[in-house]
């Protein structure tokens, strides 16, 4: 991810390892018959696969949008099993931690880099 931002590099990371945590939650899902077995293994695998698409996705300003949209699916996913909502509660911490802290040394490496060019 050379060239990339931050915020890029951590709202990467995070959505990988939601990627894999979801993976285990659709299969508590389906084991706890929350839903039935192609719903919950389906669904599953097509959030696992959101997921990951969306790290190549976020080189798009929507990508960020796609992200957050993906967080409340995670949210979701709560209601079928309540227990959810730790991973949820701290998924979602770390995705707006990135992005607030990922933003905010973004502007602090442009400013450095404008007042490098200037200096020069």
């Amino acid at each position: 991810m050379r060239g990339g931002s931050v915020r890029q590099s951590l709202a990467s990371i995070i959505l990988t390892f939601e990627a894999v945590v979801m993976f285990f939650a659709a299969l508590v899902i389906f084991g706890l018959k929350a839903l039935p077995a192609p719903l919950a293994l389906g669904g599953g695998a097509a959030v696992c696969v959101l997921l990951l698409l969306n790290v190549v996705l976020l080189r798009f300003r929507w990508g960020y949008a796609l992200g957050w949209g993906l967080q409340g699916v995670i949210v979701a996913a709560c209601f079928l099993v309540p227990t959810l909502a730790i991973i949820a509660v701290i998924f979602i911490g770390l995705w707006i931690y990135s992005m607030i802290k990922g933003a905010q040394i973004d502007r602090e490496k442009a400013a450095w880099a404008a007042a490098q060019a200037e200096a020069e």
